[in-house]
């Protein structure tokens, strides 16, 4: 992406303003005094972004070199005028923290997540998924796997698992079965104050727990929890963005040949 044309003209604007860049790869590469990141890429490149930024309260502003970008919204071109004229506004995203037992979690996993927090079966074998929400038990599920999704990731992997679209500022979480093995099986929106207990289990010796974009392998009697976490993301949005824009332009919401008009 360095030799992308927009990008440069990006970069050039910036220092013509009298910005400072540099590049990070690691958390520890943040300097002292850093305003904002940008993440230049798309939505997978933001989560990436979110996990270098942690919870140092240092705003994201995704920029969109990617293919759909609903985290990464914004085009290069967008971008110089809006920041070096204050013409922004810093919006805070929900984030969600992942417990297994009091243990550390799969391959010492960043324990916290923008969009979902998932589990899949690593076998041929369908999973036996048990829910609580606050200590109440819901039914059983059979799937190929669940997830527990944000607002924000209500338009990611959620979408795909049949739940509901909602604003990124609605204060919910999603419970959703990945291809259940029952009919009478729908995704649940409970409040975003919950905690949310889940146990596996499966004939295959092995599961796979995803957070966000990082995955890693568990024994299949996995047993975590997941809740809001004590801090939040800091996203900066441009006025020209906007989630009910990103819906039609990107998902095609409503298009219809009655709406033409």
């Amino acid at each position: 992406m360095k030799g992308d044309s927009r990008l440069k003209r990006l970069e050039e604007q910036l220092l013509g303003g009298g910005c400072e860049l540099y590049d990070i790869e690691r958390s520890e590469d943040i300097r002292e005094g850093t305003d904002l990141l940008l993440s230049v890429g798309g939505d997978g490149t933001f989560l990436s972004a979110s996990k270098r930024v942690g919870d140092r309260g240092i705003p994201v502003l995704g920029v969109n070199l990617g293919r759909l970008g609903f985290l990464s919204e914004n085009a290069p071109e967008d971008v110089a005028e809006a920041l070096l004229e204050g013409k922004y506004e810093i919006e805070e995203r929900s984030l969600l923290s992942v417990r297994s037992d009091g243990e550390s979690l799969p391959g010492d996993m960043y324990p916290y997540a923008l969009n979902e927090v998932s589990v899949h079966r690593h076998g041929a074998s369908v999973l036996g998924i048990q829910v609580t929400v606050d200590g109440a038990d819901l039914p059983e599920f059979w799937a190929d796997g669940l997830l527990v999704a944000t607002s924000s990731g209500s338009t990611a992997y959620s979408l795909s698992a049949g739940g509901p679209i909602c604003m990124p500022d609605t204060r919910v979480l999603i419970i959703a079965p990945v291809a259940p093995h029952n009919l009478n099986v729908r995704p649940l929106v409970v409040p975003d104050t919950s905690r949310i207990g889940i146990r596996v289990f499966s004939r295959d010796p092995e599961v796979m727990l995803s957070v966000d974009n990082r995955s890693a392998i568990s024994g299949s009697g996995l047993v975590f929890e997941v809740s809001m976490a004590q801090f939040s993301l800091k996203r900066v949005r441009l006025p020209r963005s906007g989630f009910v824009k990103a819906l039609t332009e990107k998902l095609f919401w409503g298009e219809d040949i009655r709406n033409s008009r």
